[in-house]
């Protein structure tokens, strides 16, 4: 099983909890291989993961990822990628107004440290 990754290896190569990954299943986001108690999980998952810790990385909820992965199962990559260019617009939007937001509070923060700063030499 060259290929494949334990639970132990899969938590460890994505830097996610036994918790994380237990619930990942438990959405039906993963579908490891299982013998007994033992799961085992192959390229295909390892690949949904990348795709997973990505989405998250990117802002978006679980049930978009999941979404989003179910449409390539259901009709194939042409619709995956263009809803995932609608979702990557709709979230560019909202990455664009915080980073806006946060430019505003780092400037009145800015500001108002100088100016207390300025009040203790005065």
């Amino acid at each position: 099983m060259a290929d494949q990754l334990s639970f132990k290896e899969m938590c460890a190569r994505f830097d996610v909890t036994p918790r994380t990954l237990r619930y990942y299943e438990y959405i039906e986001l993963l579908h490891p291989q299982k013998e007994g108690r033992t799961r085992w999980y192959g390229p295909r998952e390892q690949a949904r993961m990348t795709l997973i810790m990505r989405g998250r990385r990117f802002g978006f909820s679980l049930e978009e990822v999941r979404q989003w992965l179910l449409l390539y199962s259901e009709k194939g990559t042409h619709e995956q990628y263009n809803v995932w260019i609608e979702l990557a617009d709709r979230q560019l939007d909202v990455l664009e107004k915080q980073r806006s937001d946060l430019d505003v509070t780092i400037a009145d923060l800015r500001s108002l440290r100088d100016e207390t700063a300025a009040s203790l030499k005065g």
